[in-house]
């Protein structure tokens, strides 16, 4: 199976790298289209701010590649932002898979969110063998809120979409890398799609 992970300058890349290790797989860091197109799987990570991961994307093309894939591809908290219409951190215009605009928690809530967190109201073959309230690891200011798209949620200030699923892309707020055996076996279900 090739696993490719996106390399767009925006991501905890290693920790992906190895979590995918541990699965028994061996993951390959690119940013050529042909590659990526070529994958049976895809791993869209993100670590960062929106609108400058954005820009990355637009100056390798990626911005008009990833949307048009067909095999399943997975992006990973800032990874999944960027699959939605927009963002309010940068005012960026996303990607579009998603129909959702990420927005940023009320000044109710001390940002960002970090640390451990439930997901509820699994649905999708990615939560295969995930139990309800299963403990997740989250670093994030802003979030997708609940949509048509949503296949699990997690509550910090509003319950939000933890996860989302249109056609072959998949998208989870969290770090599954960073996530223990819960998050390992959240890999392998995707890697088993």
């Amino acid at each position: 199976m090739k696993i490719v992970i996106i390399d767009y300058g925006a991501g905890n890349i290693q920790s992906i790298m190895f979590a995918i290790k541990r699965l028994g797989y061996k993951a390959i860091l690119s940013h050529d289209a042909e590659e990526i197109q070529g994958a049976d799987k895809i791993i869209f990570p993100g670590v960062g701010e929106a609108s400058s991961a954005m820009e990355k994307l637009k100056d390798t093309g990626l911005d008009k590649v990833i949307p048009t894939l067909e095999q399943p591809v997975l992006g990973i908290c800032l990874g999944m932002q960027l699959m939605c219409n927009s963002s309010e951190e940068g005012n960026t215009t996303g990607l579009g898979i998603f129909d959702l605009d990420v927005v940023r928690f009320s000044n109710k809530v001390k940002v960002p969110q970090i640390g451990w967190n439930q997901i509820s109201d699994l649905k999708s073959d990615l939560f295969t063998n995930v139990p309800e309230k299963s403990y997740i690891y989250l670093v994030h200011s802003f979030y997708a809120p609940i949509g048509k798209e949503t296949i699990a949620t997690s509550e910090y200030d509003v319950t939000y979409s933890a996860a989302l699923r249109k056609n072959n892309f998949y998208g989870v707020q969290f770090h599954p890398e960073k996530s223990s055996d819960v998050g390992s076996g959240i890999l392998q279900n995707f890697l088993n799609l």
